[in-house]
């Protein structure tokens, strides 16, 4: 939520709230119970879809009557915004009374449809929004806390902010059961007052939407329209404990700061102190000030929490762990009655800030960061954010925090790092200093929001909707998988190859050795022997691998045919594992062929010249229908690639089939290359060609200064193209007399330049602005290394190339680098060109092309 207590700042975003179509709105009341009640706050929500409280504004407003007239003035006597409360008849006693125009009271519309309709034990908003519209930790108790009293604790601002998403929750809902078209109507109407409610649309945006959309396009397209979790929870993840580890987080920084004792536990000397004497002492003295009587209460009032809290207390013991051990270091700088206070930086948590966009308008951006601390040793701030479970994409929590970051610099103008606690299930600390944040928000970010804007205007069945995660394994986890697929529909052909196109029939052989049914009948009778029962549905015949099609029958688990990948190798004498997957109504079993075939060149892409508005495909691969594989690079989904594969697994020869479906189809004015060849193996016949943007590259200084000018060109298009009017290449190339060519940079072996600092910085920075800005200037990469490392491939440049293609690596990590999350397939693979392909949450394997003797317009290689 964002709190604002100044007058100047309440009055500005009253300003703005008055372009509002409909808000949902609450009070709370100072001295409610006196002769003197007092109007304390003005809780705002304007987008309907928020269900954390995010969205939500808090004025403080008490002792400021000209500002809460203001609001009466600007809010609720205008005609054209809709106010919707519970309770109206109490709320409007401080809001103008019958001033107010165009009021809705959720509490009369319950009374219409009646409480028997509703099935609810009664008419109260707290009550309705935990039995009619199932939100659970619902707080009860603040209503009746001392909203008089400054400063407000966290509990009572989130308390606050949750009334108006419960409001609109419950609003929802009414509507639904009393009049469902008007429902549809004022949330549609409410989603688009709120999106142009100040300079530009889509006018707020919060640090963890940012955060969602880094993850997945599609989900925070979700999220923005119908609400719901954004959470990719790992599975066994315990869940409904968020809140409360973060409001006991904030009460010991509040206990620690101002209880003695805890200042008495650092007066010894700063060279006795032990960091686990000084956790444990502080774990005991919070546990019997603060957690025990929060347990005792909660407990009373539901026994199934004892579990949950239990997990919460695990967390809060690692992150006092983690304090103590910086109050240590800190005591060294500074005396026992300050290190506590002058470690936690106790301020308004709240930020927004304006971030200029490549087209020249503002996005704002607002959010609340969980802690700020001080580390003397290192002389930073640093802000915090604390998660009760292990994330599953680092790069995205990057982006949250790195915002945070960057909008506490531009508000202390000092430089502050970041740190992501995730204190369960045990305590796991990411941190990225001020210098490894700078570029990321300096570069990547208003490009993100630029494009989160897009994704936002987006209107099914329009094309080109917002893309799909780049990890597939989210897909997974999705929390709202299912509306994904029925509301998302991707066609064949954004990841086969259409039938018109030239295609091969690996099945037919002609010195075919092997019966492809006998192969499966004996895998069946195998499985059998293991007591798994399975029903044979066919198979596909692949250049390099038969797919056996499995059912199993009721009662047979998935699990226990993946775990079998080891015996059947043995059972059945293959030379490699199969690999076994579960697919659409079938297990999947991959048995390498016998007589493994070759995907030639030369059949399946043909030498031709095509115009400049033409689209720029790569070859990837042959699928399992013998058809090509093509990725279109000015898709964002395709637009630049990681490649990973180890020695044997043919990926010099797909890079090299991969530049030649380029080289034999685009002329050289409408297509450049740009080479990197450190080990001066992968490319040698393509020295004297007529498409090099510049000379191959073969050593570390000139890779920086290819990818510098590349950087320069970037940023020339985008000056040609903002004098043009024009968003991107495609664009400009239609108008332009002079169409600008495509540059597609293969930077082969990258791993070979990471070894060395002061190659590795400038060049991993490059790679990031061309991964985040360079798809609509026509600038594409292709990064391919044989050791795909995590402290090589880092989680930023992994974010930046959204397109994959992992051929055999050389260990299960190697895999998981190139694939993301757990996908080890890529270690099993066959080598020699068989490679998996990952667009989107889509992974397909294929067999790459091989060219033996290829001619470029009649003129051999």
């Amino acid at each position: 939520m964002e709190y604002l207590f100044e007058p100047t700042k309440i009055q500005t975003q009253i300003t703005k709230l008055a372009a509002a179509k409909i808000l949902w709105l609450d009070t709370e009341i100072a001295d409610w119970n006196t002769p003197y009640p007092k109007l304390s706050l003005i809780q705002v929500l304007a987008e309907p879809t928020d269900l954390t409280g995010e969205s939500a504004y808090i004025l403080d407003v008490l002792h400021k009557p000209d500002i809460a007239a203001y609001f009466i003035n600007q809010i609720m006597v205008n005609l054209q915004i809709e106010k919707v409360f519970h309770n109206a008849n109490f709320d409007l006693k401080y809001l103008g009374g019958q001033l107010a125009q165009n009021v809705t009271c959720t509490l009369k519309i319950a009374r219409k449809i009646r409480r028997e309709v509703l099935q609810v034990s009664n008419l109260q908003l707290k009550t309705l929004a935990v039995e009619l519209c199932h939100f659970s930790n619902v707080d009860k108790e603040e209503q009746g806390s001392d909203w008089g009293k400054r400063p407000l604790t966290q509990k009572q601002l989130y308390y606050a902010a949750m009334d108006t998403v419960y409001l609109a929750a419950v609003h929802r809902r009414l509507l639904e059961n009393y009049k469902p078209n008007l429902a549809s109507t004022i949330f549609n109407m409410a989603a688009n007052g709120s999106k142009q409610s100040t300079e530009n649309k889509n006018s707020s945006l919060t640090v963890t939407k940012v955060r969602v959309a880094f993850e997945c396009p599609r989900l925070f397209h979700l999220n923005d329209n119908f609400g719901g979790n954004t959470l990719f929870l790992p599975r066994d993840t315990q869940t409904g404990i968020g809140n409360a580890f973060h409001q006991l987080a904030d009460e010991f920084v509040s206990l620690a700061c101002a209880d003695i004792r805890f200042q008495k536990l650092l007066k010894p000397d700063a060279t006795q102190l032990l960091v686990e004497e000084i956790a444990s002492s502080m774990q005991q003295l919070f546990y019997e000030r603060k957690f025990f009587s929060y347990l005792q209460e909660a407990v009373k009032k539901d026994t199934s929490k004892a579990q949950s809290l239990l997990k919460v207390w695990e967390g809060l013991q690692g992150l006092i762990r983690r304090f103590a051990e910086l109050l240590v270091v800190n005591r060294r700088y500074c005396d026992a009655d300050t290190v506590i206070r002058n470690t936690f930086v106790t301020e308004e948590r709240s930020l927004e800030h304006y971030f200029h966009l490549a087209d020249g308008t503002q996005q704002r951006i607002a959010g609340q960061f969980d802690c700020l601390i001080f580390n003397y040793e290192l002389k930073r701030l640093c802000v915090v954010e604390f998660k009760t479970y292990q994330p599953v994409d680092p790069s995205a929590q990057l982006a949250q925090v790195a915002l945070y970051s960057y909008m506490l610099w531009e508000k202390k103008k000092v430089v502050v790092d970041s740190a992501v606690y995730c204190v369960l299930p045990e305590f796991k600390e990411y941190q990225y200093s001020w210098e490894q944040l700078e570029s990321t928000v300096h570069q990547l970010i208003p490009y993100k929001l630029k494009q989160m804007r897009q994704w936002l205007t987006w209107k099914p069945p329009s094309p080109n909707p917002p893309p799909p995660t780049t990890q597939p394994y989210l897909c997974e986890i999705c929390p709202q998988q299912q509306k994904c697929q029925s509301y998302f529909v991707v066609e064949k052909s954004e990841f086969s190859g259409k039938k018109d196109e030239p295609h091969v029939d690996f099945r037919e052989n002609d010195g075919q050795t092997f019966n492809a049914d006998a192969i499966a009948e004996k895998l069946v009778a195998t499985l059998q022997s293991f007591g798994i029962a399975v029903d044979y549905q066919g198979c596909a015949i692949a250049p390099s691998f038969i797919r056996v099609k499995l059912k199993p029958h009721p009662g047979v688990k998935i699990i226990t045919l993946l775990k079998l990948s080891a015996d059947l190798q043995v059972h059945m004498e293959l030379a490699n594992p199969p690999l076994i997957a579960p697919q659409a109504g079938y297990v999947s079993v991959d048995l390498p062929r016998p007589d493994r075939q070759v995907a030639k060149f030369e059949n399946f892409v043909k030498s031709q010249i095509l115009p400049a508005t033409a689209a720029v495909k790569i070859a990837i691969g042959v699928n399992l229908e013998g058809q090509l594989v093509e990725a279109d690079l000015s898709d964002p989904n395709s637009c630049h690639f990681l490649v990973g594969g180890t020695t044997g697994s043919g990926k010099s020869e797909f890079l090299r089939s991969l530049l030649l479906s380029l080289l034999v189809r685009y002329s050289p004015q409408h297509l450049q290359v740009a080479l990197v060849d450190p080990k001066r193996v992968t490319f040698p016949e393509f020295e004297e060609m007529e498409w090099l943007y510049s000379p191959i590259v073969k050593d570390s200084d000139r890779a920086i200064q290819l990818m510098d000018k590349l950087v320069t060109q970037m940023e020339s298009r985008y000056q040609q193209f903002e004098k043009a009017r024009c968003a991107d290449i495609s664009t400009y190339n239609q108008r332009s007399r002079q169409p600008l060519p495509r540059i597609v940079c293969i930077f082969d072996e990258y791993a070979d330049f990471m070894t060395e600092k002061e190659i590795r910085t400038p060049l991993e920075q490059s790679i990031k602005r061309l991964g985040a800005m360079a798809r609509a200037a026509g600038i594409h990469l292709i990064v391919a290394t044989q050791r795909p490392e995590a402290k090589i491939v880092t989680p930023i440049i992994r974010s930046n190339l959204p397109g994959r293609v992992a051929l055999r690596t050389a260990s299960i990590a190697d895999s998981a680098i190139v694939l993301g999350g757990t996908e080890t397939s890529a270690a099993y693979l066959l080598g020699k060109g068989d490679l998996l392909y990952q667009v989107g949450s889509q992974l397909q394997r294929l067999q790459s092309l091989l060219a033996m003797n290829i001619q470029l317009h009649g003129n051999p290689i």
